[in-house]
């Protein structure tokens, strides 16, 4: 029975791939600050600790752990935790298994689709593009820079750009299930979007050795904020409104952060049809249909 050991498993994509890991096999470990049980480890970013015993016998690490982007306000302080709690996080699980000449099978890390950068543009982006000159595109490029670092102890490394994952128990979709469905700002961005079950099915695909490098983990049907808006109130039986929640006010509510309900581009999920994955999802009715 391969051994996988999951950072971030208790987030969203974790507790539905860690039921997906064990169905197909696999023994699923846990880092936690703190542990409630045998396949639950500690670590601590700050105190640089990880139990080595989460190493023994290891194959494989699912890299998701991240403070939430959209969790707060983007103050400084903020934004340095939101790069840390991804980069710092990565370097230490690296040392460790250097340090202790671990031969692993695979090493997977999410990153995000925000690698671009906040824009909204008529240009659909492919993994050979460059990262974004902004916040968001520095945090996932740093990111990235870490999780690559695997790659020198001749471990095959794959990244996964998340666009928004779709799922009825957490995550952006449960937030907008309001009573009256309406766009965000003038409703022309993309919302590049993937099923929690065609995520879960990529990352499962990665560590057995199916899929190697960086792909975009979005599904293949593109949606404006205005179209999807259209989809999930058609979808949920509610009432849609076409006038946008004004920019403005996002703004004063947000922050700076507001920038990710109002910017977003086209987001090609070629590469992985390419390698070969067949999305569940393909499309958006279907997915909000099945959630």
């Amino acid at each position: 029975m391969e051994k996988v050991l999951i950072t971030g498993g208790t987030g969203l994509i974790g507790k539905h791939l860690q039921r997906l890991l064990k169905k197909e096999g696999f023994k699923v470990r846990i880092l936690t600050r703190r542990p409630k049980n045998e396949n639950e480890f500690k670590w601590d970013i700050n105190e640089g600790f990880i139990d080595e015993k989460a190493f023994e016998g290891l194959d494989h690490i699912i890299h998701l752990a991240g403070a939430g982007i959209a969790d707060k306000r983007w103050t400084a302080k903020r934004k340095k935790v939101i790069i840390d709690s991804r980069v710092e996080s990565a370097n230490l699980l690296f040392e460790e298994v250097k340090r202790l000449g671990l031969q692993l099978k695979t090493f997977v890390s999410a990153s995000g689709i925000g690698y671009y950068g906040a824009v909204t543009s008529d240009k659909t982006f492919k993994e050979d593009h460059d990262a974004g000159k902004d916040y968001l595109g520095t945090v996932c490029k740093l990111w990235e820079i870490a999780a690559l670092q695997f790659e020198s102890l001749e471990v095959p490394t794959t990244i996964f750009r998340t666009g928004i994952v779709l799922s009825n128990d957490g995550g952006a979709l449960v937030k907008m299930k309001t009573p009256v469905i309406t766009p965000l700002g003038s409703g022309e961005q993309f919302m590049p979007w993937i099923h929690i079950e065609d995520m879960c099915r990529l990352y499962l695909a990665a560590i057995k050795g199916e899929l190697k490098g960086i792909y975009n983990a979005v599904a293949p049907e593109h949606h404006s904020n205005k179209s999807f808006s259209k989809k999930l109130a058609k979808s949920l039986k509610r009432p849609f409104v076409p006038i946008g929640a004004p920019e403005f006010v996002l703004k004063t509510v947000f922050g700076e952060l507001a920038i990710i309900l109002l910017t977003g581009s086209k987001i090609s999920s070629k590469k992985l049809k390419k390698e070969g994955f067949e999305f569940t999802y393909e499309t958006l009715e279907k997915a909000l249909n099945n959630l």
